[in-house]
This record gives structure tokens, C-alpha cells and sequence, in this order.
């Protein structure tokens, strides 16, 4: 019996399908080394894993995606690999409705939001993630600081919402900055009192102003128990079930054009189940998109 799969739906890149795959192998930089850079791999590895079918929606996925392959970065430091991966994805968003990008660290977000290539003030950041990713930058870029950075771009704070942000995980300094900054943060005792829905829908609300939205998944906002291959992530955090909502209602609003995964450490986890959760996000984009 045929098992219909996400690897049926992958195609050359020069395809005119209507989802574009980038991978970003970097680990350069991480504030907790590891090996970010085998994500890509591993998850394209895990697709055959994940079916095609929704049993709750009765809906079949079919959205082609036009695998553009990994950006070539060797040992680039992230300042180096910061213009190849913006290329990248800038190619793939003007072939593309909708491009995923697979880190690789979440120092990959800075050259995704560069690649839509509009006026900073005109693109919108969602950053589902544990941490405000607001270290300091004095000793260069870091995969704890792309949000600081876009900051000293230009991208105003007005246009960043930062979903998930845990206890005892960061520091007053941020806490601060990020509110002198007009970020909007929902922690995530916000997720679980008020429900995901209402946070995903509260952030694009908030985001009605600008023309395109990013959106960063690290994927240390999960629970550690539930996903024990990212190296920042902290017991207490996102069940998978909502992260997997969260990224479904995301793809589905028209301004997101741009979606990563970073911060996942493959070596990390010797059992599968960090690599089906990263396999079941790709599904959940293709399935919100489905829906526009």
C-alpha cells in the first residue's frame, strides 16, 4: 500500500511551486555550540516520516515546495554568511507566496527578514521563542542577538511581537529594552492563560500596518520534554500541539511570506522525536497555507 508522504510534494527548484524550501547550515556563533548546521539535513531526511493526510481536517496537503538546496557557508562566521543566506532567500521569496527557511541558528533570522526587500518599516517580525534574543552586541552577531540587530537596522519595535518568552531565561535588561523598544511580548503564561489562538491572532492584529510578515520559530519556545534537541529550551515551555497550532494559524495570513526554524541540535536527541516535530512543522505550514 502506498504511503503518501511530504517527500511527494518536494520539486526542483526552478519549479514554479507555490513554496520555496532554503536551507541555512549555521552553526557559527552559537552562544551554546552544537550542530545546528545537520537540521537542514535531518529534516529533509524525516519527511518521508510524515504523512500527507489530515485525519481532523479530512484534507489532503498538495502545495508543491521547490527545494532550493542548503546555502553553501563552509565556515563562515555569521557576519560572512549573512549575505549568501539573504540571497537565498531572496530568490526563493520572489519566486515563492511562501518560503520556509531551515536553520541552522536563529542568527539566519537577521538575513531572512532582509531578504523580502522592503523598507524595515513596512515588514513585521513574530518571533515564537523562549528568549528575547536581545543580547547585547558589542562582541558581534550572535544567534543571541538577530532581534537586537534588526533593531539597530531599523526595524522598528512597534513591528516586532515576540510570542513565548520564558522565566528565568532572560535577563531584566532585555525585559526592559524590549518595552523601551514598544515590543509587544506575550510570555508564555500568556499562551497558556489565554490560549494560542488568541496570541497568534492578537500579534498579526497588532502587525495590521505593515506589508509583510516574518516569522521566526525557535524551536527552544517548546517544552524541553518535548523537545529535548534544542539546546536553549527549558522545562515549562510550549506543548508541540501548540506550537504546531501556532504555525498553522501563521502560514495561513497572506502577509507571511517568510517562515524559519531554527536552534535544532539533532545530536542532541538519539531518540526520533525532535526530528518528527521539526517533519510535523513543515506539514503545519503547508496545511495553514492551503487555507489562505
Amino acid at each position: 500500500m502506498s504511503w503518501p508522504n511530504l517527500t511527494d510534494l518536494i520539486v526542483d527548484k526552478d519549479s514554479d511551486a507555490p513554496i520555496g524550501l532554503v536551507g541555512a547550515p549555521l552553526a557559527a556563533g552559537s552562544v551554546t555550540p552544537g550542530r545546528c548546521d545537520l537540521a537542514p539535513a535531518v529534516l529533509r531526511a524525516t519527511l518521508k516520516r510524515i504523512g500527507r493526510y489530515d485525519v481532523e481536517t479530512r484534507r489532503e496537503l498538495a502545495s508543491l515546495i521547490a527545494d532550493h538546496g542548503d546555502v553553501a557557508l563552509g565556515g563562515m562566521t555569521i557576519e560572512q554568511a549573512t549575505a549568501p543566506i539573504r540571497d537565498a532567500c531572496s530568490a526563493s521569496v520572489a519566486r515563492h507566496a511562501l518560503t520556509l527557511l531551515v536553520g541552522g541558528n536563529n542568527a539566519v533570522t537577521r538575513p531572512g527578514v532582509q531578504s523580502l526587500g522592503l523598507p524595515l518599516d513596512k515588514v513585521g517580525l513574530i518571533t515564537l521563542d523562549a528568549h528575547f534574543d536581545l543580547r547585547d552586541l558589542d562582541a558581534g552577531l550572535s544567534n543571541g542577538n538577530p532581534v537586537r540587530a534588526l533593531l539597530e537596522d531599523g526595524l522598528p519595535g512597534s513591528n516586532i511581537q515576540q510570542i513565548g518568552i520564558a522565566p528565568f531565561a532572560n535577563t531584566r535588561k532585555m525585559d526592559e529594552d524590549a518595552d523601551a523598544e514598544g515590543i509587544n511580548v506575550m510570555n508564555i503564561s500568556d499562551c497558556f492563560g489565554m490560549g494560542i489562538d488568541w496570541c497568534i491572532q492578537t500579534a498579526i492584529d497588532f502587525l495590521a500596518h505593515v506589508d509583510a510578515i516574518y516569522v521566526d520559530c525557535d524551536i527552544d519556545v517548546i517544552d524541553r520534554c518535548q523537545f529535548p534537541g534544542a539546546p536553549g529550551a527549558r522545562p515549562g515551555g510550549m506543548t508541540a500541539s501548540m506550537f504546531f497550532a501556532a504555525t498553522r494559524m501563521l502560514a495561513a495570513c497572506p502577509k507571511v511570506r517568510l517562515i524559519d526554524l531554527t536552534e535544532w541540535d539533532p545530536p542532541l536527541d538519539p531518540s526520533d522525536l525532535s526530528a518528527l516535530t521539526a517533519g510535523r512543522w513543515v506539514a503545519e505550514c503547508l496545511a495553514g497555507f492551503e487555507t489562505r
